[in-house]
This record gives C-alpha cells, structure tokens and sequence, in this order.
C-alpha cells in the first residue's frame, strides 16, 4: 500500500520547538511516530512505542537528548538504544526502540520510512521553503479523510479547478479543452500547462476589468509518495499581431508564485496535507500574500470536501467500474507508476 523507501514529510520545521517538553506525533504510512528536537537542534523520529509495554513514548517526557517513557520510567537515547531501566543495572539488549532516518529542508521535516541504508536525501524533493530570500511565503496544513491515492489523481488532472473550485482558483472552463503535457520520471512526474486568454482566477476577479484577460502557466513536478510543487505564473495577455499562440508567453509578468505541497499518507483512510503558496518577491505587492493565503485555505477545503465523499462513496462499493476519460491520463500514468515501485520494492523484501 505504501512505499517504504520513500522521504515522507512530517510537517513543518516551527511545529517542533526546543521546548522541554515539545513532543509531537505523526502517523506515517501505518506507523505511529513521536519527534523531539535535541539541546543541538537535531530532529529524532521514533516509533511511538516503548519496547517494555508499548506505552506511547509521545507521553513521556524529555530528559537531554533522551526520551523517557512514563509508565515504568524506562529512557531511550536519540539513537533508539534503552539507557536506563529504574530498578535495575542490566539493560537487555533487545531493549531498542525503532529510529528514522530524519532531514531538514525547505522548512520541512522529512523522515525516511524505510531501510535506513537507502536513505537518500537526493531524493526529497526540490521545493521553495517559507525560508528562501525571494517569496514571500506562508504556511498551512489540513488533515483529509481520504486515501492517498486519491490524491495523487487529483493532483495529477487539473482540469477539477474548474469545477471543484470554481469560486477560488476557477473562473474558467478552458482547463477542459487543454491538453497538460505529462513527462513520467523515474519517481513522478512532471506536468505543464498553458492557458491563454482566461479570465482571472476568481478570487483575484475583483482586481481587473471585467474584460481583462491573462496567460496562465502551470509547472507541476509531483514525486513520491504524494508531493507536489507548482510553479505558477500570470501573464497579461498579448492580442498584438504576433503574440505568442503556443510556448511561453510574450505579455508582462504580472504574478510569479511558488506553492509546495507535501502529503502524508497518515493510514489508508487519512492525509495530512502540508502546503504553502506565496509570489515573489519581484512580484509582491501589499495584502497579495494575505489574498493568496485566503484563497489556498478555501480552495483546499472545497478539495476535502470532494476528496473525502470520493473515498466514503469508494469504500461503500469498491468494486464500482468506473468510466474513464481523456484527462484520466495523468492520474493513470502516475498510479501505475506508483503501483510499478510498490511491486518493485515488495519484490526487493522477498529476495
């Protein structure tokens, strides 16, 4: 069901604090984890489970670099290894508890899942952090009742803003009329799209002239397990003899953004949905961060709204058939690579 060799996100880096007691819980991909910061800032992911009596670690305490659980008082070090048993001198040498491997990037943490071995940090993806110098980002994240799955789908065919969200990023029908330019990589893929001549968004319709008209471009690169980082670009539209009918625009630059989404698959029934959207800072203008953050948030509740009726409506009759269309061709190039890996990877655990 889920990759294990896989860099999953485990939020942002300001939702772990130094704090003494800062400890926070992620349910990735069927495992229950507790994360804490050290007095040198480094990040532990453990499974949250003490090895003694499966007490959650999440409600122990910290002590230094160390977690100690509150149940008997047993005490595990940043590295998973017990080192201290009140009660007695002999610690056994089964007495572990389960680390991950953990990487800091982009303001998020990522925890690698699988074998610790593999853990390649070449394969988080290459986002723009709340942290980079030029945009102006802002944050957010949003739990989803839905499989993951269904998610990768969703992202993967962007002509749902037409109708999903109609009122926020919508204002148009053409997305239906567009064919996205799909390119499979070895561990996603990458997805481009021009729009010419479309009104505004709608959230941003009030800002122009009812008969003003724009260049949209649309880059996604999505990568596994759900991630998913859009570069979006607005152009005013050139109606001039000789403006540009196909490849990059050729009116002004009028918006340039970035928004990075990571999404957790916390079990088979539920998504943690972490996000960001912002321009830059060539492109900024005052209470645009404000109005782009606005919009995300609605947008992605219209999402959830979808999402979560999909899965609920799946799970009453899984063995549906569905009909396929045209635009059904990204999400099916995705999820059979997605199910090419996962056959790959249990292959690779059986020899």
């Amino acid at each position: 069901m889920f990759l294990k060799n896989c860099w999953y996100c485990a939020g942002w880096d300001h939702e772990l604090s130094q704090g003494r007691d800062a400890l926070i819980t992620r349910r990735i991909a069927g495992e229950s984890l507790v994360l804490y910061r050290r007095p040198d800032g480094g990040v532990v992911a453990m499974e949250d489970r003490c090895c003694h009596r499966q007490s959650p670690l999440s409600l122990g305490r910290k002590e230094g670099d160390a977690l100690r659980c509150m149940y008997h008082g047993w005490k595990f070090g940043p590295h998973g290894r017990c080192v201290e048993i009140p009660g007695q001198t002999q610690i056994p040498e089964r007495a572990c508890v389960r680390t991950f491997p953990v990487v800091e990037r982009d303001n998020w943490i990522w925890v690698w899942m699988g074998d610790p071995a593999k853990a390649d940090a070449d394969l988080i993806c290459k986002a723009v952090g709340p942290g980079h110098p030029d945009w102006n980002l802002r944050t957010s994240k949003v739990r989803v009742n839905t499989n993951y799955r269904l998610e990768l789908a969703n992202l993967s065919d962007l002509t749902h803003i037409s109708w999903v969200h109609d009122q926020t990023f919508g204002g148009t029908t053409v997305y239906a009329s567009t064919r996205p330019k799909h390119t499979l990589k070895p561990r996603g893929m990458d997805t481009e799209i021009w729009l010419r001549g479309v009104p505004a968004p709608r959230f941003a319709q009030h800002l122009f002239p009812p008969d003003m008209v724009f260049d949209l471009y649309f880059l996604s690169q999505m990568s596994f397990p759900c991630n998913f980082i859009l570069h979006f670009q607005v152009y005013a539209a050139n109606n001039a003899a000789g403006a540009a009918a196909e490849g990059p625009s050729n009116g002004q630059l009028m918006l340039d953004t970035f928004s990075s989404q990571a999404i957790t698959p916390c079990d088979a029934d539920a998504v943690d949905y972490y996000y960001s959207w912002g321009a830059s800072k060539a492109t900024d203008a005052p209470g645009l961060g404000v109005l782009l953050y606005e919009a995300i948030n609605e947008a992605f509740l219209e999402d959830k709204r979808i999402l979560e009726g999909q899965h609920q409506r799946i799970k009453e009759k899984p063995d549906f058939r569905t009909v396929d269309y045209a635009h059904d061709a990204g999400p099916g190039k995705l999820l059979w690579l997605l199910d090419k890996l996962l056959k790959e990877e249990a292959a690779e655990q059986v020899a």
